[in-house]
């Protein structure tokens, strides 16, 4: 009995030590193992920005769904038979140096890595453009950057996310359905987005849509919105990260850019609620309520990440029932998904679910094919690229039906998939269509909804009003000139009829005609003067300026030429009448005057049309609000304008003659203010009129210039003085004889109230010697009341020499031989001391002097 439990108690104990040492084995195995990677298992990298303050973070839940498709793929028979697929990860925080950072970590650290998953496309960026070195296939599943698909740069890299650009064909695609020709931008500065933008440009060049201006900013967007408001910038397309949105769309608010007037295109990859929360953390200074508001309305496209049929997947699943297991595992890492709390990255979580089964796809395919050349996968080196080519063309034709829809790539490694446009109503995004860029086939549910209930327009329509002269107050312009033409007619008929009488012929008839005719054409431009686009096209318009100047020009020279002639002559007679007492007043001369004037006019207003004729020029006046109208419009106010080119010039010229003209006329008026002269009998009416067409004129013009943009002011101030002055020389020089003729209509009573027109040669020549004598009557006068200041000068020194020698007393008792010559003296003192004494010395003075 002793000896059998020994036996056994020796059995016990070698066979503990053999089971020791086999354990033994098996852990330094499993060590070496652990070490180097199990040969059942294939590990991949992950890279995921989760951490970051800035970019696309949207690995919170694109590792979450990377998780589920390993544990899927893992539980998958049929697939990778013998093997498992292990995920290292690490986070890149969105920042290319973090990210290639922990790429060198994944690759120098074992196990041997087969490829890499990597989100954030300034990560994939570094990281694809490195990973080439390593033979390392980079499949990304969150980015978007069109740079990546350059398979020069990046030639082995593959992504389950779409290319931005993707995006491009749609937004060209809805502005062409709903008419907008004329965009802006609006892009963070990073390459993902420049590169994208540089796509959107030739697009809308190939479209003939307008970019009116491309902004960009690094991370604070104050200034760029500002620019695309200075702009009128109303169909925005914004290119940046979330954070960078919310920034954007707190800035909308401030500046106004949101609402019925103004349409954004943001990208679809952000979460449904994405302006309501983080907000304090990254100080944002607007509401909740602000942010909903700002945010109502605007379009996005994206991808379309989640498989819209309700078919089962290569997993087994459907995408539903993939959002709900999404769901499950957000809450359990302590997301609030219960209160739409989601993570960033929900939207492309399926895309992290699908690169996974595209990967494991990938590596099964590859293993079919190295299983034939007696290799494995296991095998693979960094240096090895033969296998890498082989994972290569595997993942080249993966296809398959994933949570995301239908998993294919392009020869450049970018995903192919519909587009999804969604808008903002009522605080909630609602699918609008769906757009397949390869058969350019639009799907659309007509469900967008506008603010104001109409499309929105792609600027300010501007609307051109021309600016036309008031048409009452152009009626009675015209009924006024009109008026005053037919007066002017009346009073040539009446200047004709009445042509024999004396009063009239006195006053050159002719001349009075000429006037009148002046008047007529000056009262019918006038009438020009109120003709504009109202009334007149275009293209008609000059000749209206050219008949404007014409008829104003001569017509103010024959109306002012004739009253000028009158008065030069009326000058001319009254200088030389002492010379030439039977000078008299020749008519010719005055019409030679007359179409003197005219010729210079005709000479100047030729050339100006030859050389540089009037056109129509519009000056145009800062926008306006309209009256009333609930449309997007502003006003853009024009007034038509006369000018040439050299328009100043020819105005100087013309205002610089009339103006020698005028000032000439006002002196020669000064001059011959009082005289009256029986050949012209009106000379002081037509000075009268002269006087006031001058201050009239030198009024009018520089105040015209002044008031010129007014078209209404303008219009009245310069018809009103032409009318003026027309009525008043009508009314002056005309008035007097209608009156005289009326009432004395026989040349007998008309001499008597006209002394002028009835005096004869006889008389005249009469009035001339009286003139000459009366002048020589008041040369004596003077001489007179000279020497009677004399006489009374010596009479006041008589007067007090006298005075003085009585107060002596040596005057009255002085007896002697002269005492009788001196009581004479005195006496005869005495005498002329009186007024009748001295008026009768100073006859008796005259009589001598004609004696």
């Amino acid at each position: 009995m002793k000896t059998f439990q020994w036996d056994m108690t020796c059995d016990g104990i070698l066979t503990f030590w053999i089971y020791f040492f086999l354990i033994l084995s098996v852990l330094l195995n499993e060590f070496r193992l652990i070490k180097a990677g199990r040969p059942n298992e294939l590990h991949i990298g992950g890279i995921f920005p989760i951490a970051g303050k800035g970019g696309w973070q949207g690995g919170q839940a694109c590792m979450p769904a990377a998780r589920l498709a390993l544990d899927d793929v893992n539980k998958e028979t049929n697939l990778l038979p013998g093997f498992r697929l292990i995920l290292h990860s690490n986070d890149s925080e969105c920042e290319p140096g973090l990210g290639a950072s922990v790429m060198y970590n994944l690759l120098y650290n074992k196990p041997q890595k087969l490829m890499l998953l990597a989100g954030c496309s300034t990560v994939c960026t570094t990281v694809a453009e490195a990973a080439k070195m390593w033979n390392l296939i980079v499949l990304c599943y969150g980015a978007s950057s069109p740079a990546l698909s350059d398979r020069s740069r990046f030639p082995t890299l593959f992504r389950t996310h779409p290319s931005a650009t993707v995006h491009n064909p749609t937004r060209i695609k809805l502005m062409k359905k709903f008419g907008w020709s004329r965009i802006a931008i609006l892009q963070q500065a990073e390459e993902v987005f420049i590169s994208t933008v540089e796509d959107l440009e030739e697009r809308c060049m190939e479209a003939s849509i307008e970019i009116v201006t491309r902004q960009s900013f690094l991370s604070d967007p104050t200034d760029a919105v500002r620019n695309l408001r200075r702009q009128d910038a109303r169909i925005i397309v914004g290119l940046f990260y979330v954070v960078a949105a919310r920034r954007v769309l707190c800035e909308m608010f401030k500046q106004q850019l949101y609402g019925r007037a103004h349409v954004w295109f943001f990208i679809g990859w952000y979460e449904d609620n994405w302006y309501e929360v983080n907000l304090g953390n990254e100080g944002i200074t607007c509401t909740v309520e602000q942010m909903r508001m700002a945010a109502e309305g605007h379009l996005t496209t994206e991808a379309l990440m989640w498989n819209q049929n309700n078919q089962t997947t290569i997993s087994g699943m459907t995408a539903e029932e993939f959002r709900l297991r999404l769901n499950h595992a957000l809450i359990e890492e302590g997301y609030d998904i219960n209160h739409d709390r989601y993570p960033e990255g929900y939207q492309e979580a399926p895309l992290a679910y699908d690169a996974v089964w595209s990967v494991a796809l990938a590596f099964n395919k590859t293993m079919e094919r190295l299983k034939r050349r007696n290799k494995s996968l296991k095998e693979f080196t960094y240096n090895d690229k033969d296998i890498a080519d082989e994972i290569y063309a595997a993942m080249n034709s993966t296809q398959f039906l994933g949570v995301s829809g239908v998993v294919a790539f392009s020869s450049q490694g970018d995903r192919i998939a519909l587009t999804q446009i969604e808008q903002m109503i009522n605080g909630r995004y609602e699918k609008l269509g769906y757009y397949d860029t390869q058969l350019d086939n639009l799907t659309w549910l007509n469900m967008e909804q506008w603010i104001g209930g109409k499309v929105p327009q792609d600027r300010t329509i501007v609307r051109r009003v021309l600016r036309t002269v008031s048409l009452p107050l152009f009626v009675c312009m015209c009924t006024i000139s009109c008026c005053g033409i037919l007066v002017a007619l009346a009073l040539i008929i009446f200047n004709i009829w009445h042509k024999h009488r004396r009063v009239i012929q006195s006053s050159h008839p002719v001349c009075n005609t000429i006037m009148l005719f002046g008047v007529i054409i000056c009262l019918i431009s006038v009438i020009l003067l109120g003709i504009d686009g109202r009334f007149v096209s275009s293209d008609e318009y000059p000749k209206i300026c050219q008949a404007r100047a014409w008829l104003l020009s001569t017509g103010f020279t024959l109306a002012y030429g004739a009253m000028f002639s009158k008065v030069w002559r009326v000058h001319r007679f009254t200088t030389k009448a002492k010379t030439d007492p039977k000078k008299k007043v020749e008519p010719w001369k005055l019409y030679t005057m007359v179409t003197g004037l005219l010729s210079v006019d005709l000479i100047i207003l030729t050339a100006w049309q030859i050389i540089d004729p009037l056109q129509r020029i519009l000056e145009t006046f800062p926008l306006e609000d309209p009256i009333s109208t609930t449309d997007d419009i502003k006003i853009r106010p024009e007034l038509e304008h006369c000018e040439s080119s050299q328009n100043s010039v020819w105005l100087g010229l013309v205002y610089g003659y009339k103006g020698l003209i005028l000032v000439f006329g006002l002196f020669l008026a000064y001059e011959t203010r009082s005289i009256k002269v029986k050949q012209i009998n009106d000379s002081r009416y037509v000075g009268m009129s002269i006087y006031n067409v001058v201050v009239l004129c030198l009024i009018t013009a520089p105040v015209g210039m002044v008031i010129a943009s007014q078209q209404d002011a303008s219009f009245v101030f310069v018809a009103l003085a032409v009318i003026f002055c027309c009525f008043l020389s009508m009314l002056l020089i005309f008035v007097p004889k209608v009156i005289e003729i009326i009432r004395h209509p026989k040349d007998k009573a008309e001499s008597k109230y006209n002394p002028d027109s009835g005096i004869s040669k006889e008389d005249e020549e009469r009035y001339q010697k009286l003139v000459t004598e009366n002048e020589e009557l008041e040369r004596l006068i003077a001489q007179k009341e000279e020497k009677i200041r004399l006489l009374r000068q010596r009479v006041a020194e008589r007067e007090s020499q006298m005075k003085a020698s009585e107060a002596n007393g040596s005057g009255i008792n002085a007896v002697g031989p002269s005492s009788g010559h001196t009581v004479a003296t005195a006496t005869t003192t005495m005498s002329y001391n009186t007024p009748a004494a001295i008026t009768t010395a100073i006859t008796q003075d005259t009589h001598d002097h004609h004696t």
